[in-house]
């Protein structure tokens, strides 16, 4: 499929640039459009944990063509612009016949150099973003095991939201079947921001835990939505399917203070209250 634009007033582009080696960034194509919006940050936690920063793009081209700046840990390994050593778009499974994933290609670590390589380009006034992302509006997202480097991301005071797709922190008494990675259900307590799961119904290997983890968190408003699609949510869709618009809308809320975005999430008829394709639960939100 080629890329999406997304659509958003800020079409959307992807690229790589030499100051951030092995990250794909996502942004509006014309930086000059945005006027005074201050761009957002989200950085994004990918599929299986691996070093395919396009492996969710029409997702986080619909995300950045909002006005935001996305930013994966890779190289462009799948779709359009793939390099010689291309992939299969990763569905967040890589299971081996030892039940086992294979070695994390990615770290929380090359998660958060994106956000201080973006902080840093907001203060260089060389740079195409000087003066045009706002500090303030840091998200961290993540599909499948990238939802779990987001959990592990969490903690860091400079984020202001969470959106876990697809993922739940495995219960301590199960073996860690992720080579690499080590996750604790002990760190949902240290969540200081508004957190949502997104997971795809009961056909969802991570629906149980991505449920048990919203069930233990009690310290910050959190939110559950799930749409019948499977484990690979609607990232293959054009412009990242409902799961993208569900997104954005949660971005744009908890970021921007956007009051028509939170009535997707808040208030008896809620845009996923009523939406027969959704179940919803919330807590703590406001």
């Amino acid at each position: 499929m080629p890329d999406t634009p997304g659509t958003g007033a800020y079409p959307a582009t992807k690229e790589m640039v030499a100051s951030l080696p092995d990250h794909v960034i996502y942004h509006p194509k014309d930086l000059s459009a945005l006027g005074d919006t201050k761009l957002g940050i989200v950085l994004w936690g990918n599929g299986g944990c691996a070093a395919d920063g396009a492996s969710a793009r029409l997702h986080l081209e619909e995300v950045a063509s909002h006005g935001y700046l996305a930013i994966a840990p890779g190289t462009i390994r799948s779709g359009p612009g793939a390099s010689d050593n291309k992939i299969e778009p990763d569905n967040g499974v890589r299971i081996g016949e030892d039940g086992k994933f294979p070695p994390v290609e990615t770290t929380p670590e090359d998660i958060i150099a994106g956000l201080d390589w973006a902080l840093a380009e907001n203060n260089r006034p060389e740079s195409p973003y000087y003066h045009k992302i706002d500090p303030k509006a840091v998200a961290v997202a993540g599909h499948s095991c990238g939802g779990l480097q987001a959990i592990k991301i969490s903690a860091d005071p400079r984020i202001a939201t969470t959106i876990i797709n697809n993922s739940g922190v495995l219960n301590d008494d199960v073996p860690n079947i992720i080579q690499g990675l080590t996750v604790n259900k002990s760190e949902l307590s240290a969540l200081h921001a508004p957190i949502l799961y997104i997971l795809g119904g009961s056909k969802d290997v991570a629906f149980q835990n991505g449920s048990d983890d919203f069930k233990r968190i009690d310290k910050v408003p959190a939110a559950l939505a799930s749409i019948d699609v499977g484990h690979g949510g609607t990232f293959h869709q054009s412009n990242g399917g409902k799961v993208a618009q569900v997104s954005v809308a949660w971005l744009n809320w908890q970021l921007r203070g956007d009051k028509a975005a939170a009535k997707m999430f808040v208030g008896k008829d809620c845009g996923l209250c009523t939406d027969p394709d959704w179940t919803y639960e919330e807590k703590g939100l406001k």
